[in-house]
């Protein structure tokens, strides 16, 4: 039988979620209060279009990676291209839209791996949040990071900590009162305190820095 996941689409999972942190977590309490209801843009629920557009915004600004994408889009009247239609492109024409050569061979293994049958996105939802960062791992362009994005913004899991990720460190440090950014020891430490909802104490750490 099919585990089902608590999904952070779910707004009871949110009010649960929200009265439990602040019951465990006085700091992070005082900043789910300060913030109240957040919304998101959770991005491309797909998880093929996830992946594409998590390398394309890898290590660029934002707005660079949004024009980038908007003119990759464009190649294909406004949408991602399937994984064929990515393959037969001629590759001049993909970096046209600005895709830099090492990104453009994250894009093809990605591709390479669909059309042949040796990777299924599908059934990753079916899938533990470890299992799930296992496989992507193993795909070219794919950390541990991005893995927990995908895990996060795609799958929508609620219990994702993605302690190595600059911003969370650094509203962890600032909330926290702490002299420096915090050890990996320290992330574990206070994190322990958000089970099983650590994707919300993260969400609401990151919009703490806005």
């Amino acid at each position: 039988m099919q585990t089902r996941y608590e999904s952070l689409d779910d707004r009871n999972v949110w009010r649960k979620a929200m009265r439990l942190l602040k019951k465990k977590d006085k700091v992070l309490g005082r900043i789910i209060t300060k913030l109240g209801a957040v919304s998101f843009d959770w991005g491309p629920s797909d998880p093929y279009e996830a992946i594409v557009v998590s390398f394309i915004y890898q290590q660029i600004a934002g707005s660079a990676a949004a024009a980038i994408l908007k003119r990759f889009r464009m190649l294909y009247s406004d949408r991602l291209p399937t994984p064929r239609e990515f393959l037969k492109t001629p590759e001049s024409r993909v970096r046209s839209a600005g895709i830099s050569p090492q990104k453009y061979s994250y894009i093809k293994d990605l591709c390479e791996r669909l059309t042949k049958g040796e990777l299924d996105l599908k059934s990753l939802g079916k899938l533990p949040d470890e299992e799930v960062i296992a496989i992507l791992d193993d795909i070219k362009g794919i950390g541990r990071w991005t893995a927990e994005m995908f895990l996060m913004f795609s799958l929508r899991r609620v219990n994702v900590f993605p302690m190595d990720d600059l911003g969370i460190q650094m509203a962890v440090k600032t909330a926290y009162g702490l002299k420096d950014v915090p050890s990996k020891k320290k992330m574990q430490i206070i994190s322990s305190r958000w089970e099983p909802y650590k994707s919300i104490a993260s969400l609401y750490l990151w919009r703490s820095r806005d």
